[in-house]
């Protein structure tokens, strides 16, 4: 059959034009969905590990309890905290805004990289790529091929998306993909501390047995097996679809509503997935209210696909394009699991000696065709612009941290594990170089080795020292110099006036990639993106592109 309709596409391409064009895109769908699906088991009960009956010491004589809520996707426009908030602040984040209210601000906070697994591989680790390995994103087999063949680039004005077979072909299958398990998690230094530690949600560090939560030091993992927030005609769901993003014309094809737990066979979830997962977080919680413990609550939202739920989408109004209403549900529902969150201490009186930590793992997307998720920073994910890697990062911990704090000082996520493990009072892994430092020392101002931080995705490398940015890129052969001081939204490139300054800091990139441990798995897919623009709309002659190598 697909043999059949490969015939028709070739000669539909012989033709040309645009029907030419949608008969390549309808074949790339069709092989899609009828790859690569698993059957899905009716959904079960969790059966989650019960602590004691009674706490050995009193909650503030113990260590402190850690919950670290990771977003996807969520720009730092998403939320009020900043004075700001999705669809003009139409749609406020009460729960995140008092989180964020009663702990520390970090007011120059940044991903590990620009895109998804990446910067996960690094807030586990404290370990930049060039220890690790772990560099790129691992995408479903296929994915890349079917990227290409999707993409319009008649309507988006852009180059080609590159897909690069031969590389392909030489990458380990997706499932094993994954973080080296000789790699230190902070799961495993807080087990070793005699924590209990629980993962939920997404975790995209391999599916392989070897890199799974369970083998990287969590106790218990309900995993996310695939991409529906609920199946895509349920009574109670509102889809957005994006049909200008072959990504996500992709997940649609290919995701499923699927869960998996300690390894298990995959069943459906038990609900809305941002939801379902914050009760099970609540039960852990409840479960482990007399040990101490690690939650680790990964959500999916807001990235794609746009899935919210019919009573947050008629919640949030009368917005308009109906994907910016979608959009904004999932941040209403987001925003209601830290609040959840919040309230399941306070019942169990675990508030003042718990941590709670909430980020994302980079910025938002241009490919969800909304201008505003980053405001006022220029670019997205997939760029090394502001836009891209800034992130909001929240620490509250009421018995050590004042309300209301704020920390002017630049942060990343490879600090997060040191910070925490300190928090814990937990030694670092004995032989392993960490990167980050820890962010609530007195001193953390003066650990960071040349004041520098570093991204890097292939032939696209940033390094940020003090109040200096560089980028340096090979598609397109270009350098870029920002004082953030002066410009934090990027607007005035000083490279040709600050030639000094912009060899000092290659001479820092360079170092920095000295002795480095080469990427585990090559770059498959080159991407145009077009910095100031959304996927929506169509790129002109002049607009700044970069290309995202992944």
């Amino acid at each position: 059959m697909i043999k059949k309709i490969l015939i028709g596409i070739v000669a539909m391409v012989v033709i040309g034009g645009a029907v030419a064009w949608f008969n390549r895109q309808a074949i790339a769908l069709f092989i899609v969905a009828n790859t690569g699906k698993v059957d899905v088991a009716e959904n079960r009960p969790i059966e989650w590990e019960t602590g004691p009956e009674t706490a050995a010491l009193p909650i503030e004589e113990r260590p402190p309890n850690i919950v670290f809520i990771l977003a996807d996707d969520l720009g730092i426009n998403d939320i009020s905290t900043f004075g700001g908030g999705v669809a003009g602040g139409r749609v406020p984040t009460p729960n995140i805004d008092r989180l964020a209210a009663e702990g520390m601000i970090f007011e120059k906070a940044y991903a590990g990289t620009a895109s998804c697994a990446p910067s996960r591989a690094m807030l586990m680790t404290g370990r930049y790529p060039t220890r690790t390995g772990f560099e790129f994103t691992p995408t479903p087999d296929g994915m890349g091929r079917m990227v290409s063949l999707l993409d319009d680039t008649e309507r988006s004005g852009l180059p080609p998306i590159e897909w690069d077979s031969a590389r392909a072909e030489s990458a380990p299958p997706y499932a094993e993909q994954g973080l080296p398990q000789s790699e230190v998690t902070i799961a495993e230094v807080l087990g070793d501390a005699g924590y209990h530690t629980v993962h939920i949600g997404k975790w995209h560090l391999g599916r392989g047995a070897e890199f799974s939560p369970n083998a990287q030091g969590f106790d218990e993992s309900l995993l996310m097996a695939s991409g529906l927030f609920l199946p895509e005609d349920h009574p109670d769901v509102v889809n957005a679809r994006l049909d200008f993003d072959p990504i996500d014309q992709f997940l649609w094809a290919r995701m499923q509503f699927a869960a998996s737990f300690n390894g298990s066979e995959w069943f459906e979830p038990g609900g809305y997935l941002t939801d379902w997962w914050t009760e099970e977080a609540v039960r852990v919680i409840h479960a482990n209210r007399n040990r101490p413990f690690f939650l680790y609550l990964a959500h999916w939202g807001v990235h794609t696909p746009l899935q919210a739920t019919r009573e947050d989408y008629e919640a949030v109004g009368d917005i308009e394009p109906h994907r910016l209403r979608t959009y904004a549900a999932m941040i209403r529902a987001l925003d209601r699991s830290v609040g959840a969150i919040m309230d399941e201490l306070e019942a169990q009186g675990l508030a003042d000696n718990t941590i709670i930590v909430f980020s994302s793992d980079n910025g938002g997307a241009g490919y969800v065709g909304l201008p505003d998720i980053n405001a006022p920073y220029r670019g997205w994910k997939l760029t090394f612009f502001e836009g891209g890697i800034r992130v909001p990062l929240f620490i509250r911990w009421p018995d050590r941290i004042v309300a209301g704090s704020r920390s002017p000082m630049p942060a990343a996520h490879i600090d997060l594990m040191p910070t925490l493990a300190s928090a814990a009072g937990a030694p670092l892994p004995e032989g392993v170089e960490i990167d980050g430092i820890d962010l609530l020392s007195e001193d953390a101002a003066s650990r960071r080795p040349d004041d520098a931080i570093y991204w890097q995705s292939g032939y696209y490398r940033v390094v940020r020292q003090g109040d200096w940015k560089l980028q340096v890129s090979e598609r397109p052969d270009r350098v870029w110099l920002f004082n953030l001081a002066d410009d934090p939204t990027e607007q005035t490139n000083l490279a040709r006036r600050h030639p000094a300054r912009v060899a000092q800091m290659r001479a820092l990139l360079d170092r920095h990639r000295e002795g480095a441990r080469p990427a585990l798995y090559p770059f498959v897919i080159e991407g145009p993106i077009a910095v100031d623009r959304t996927l929506a709309e169509r790129a002109e002659a002049g607009d700044e592109i970069i290309y995202w190598p992944n």
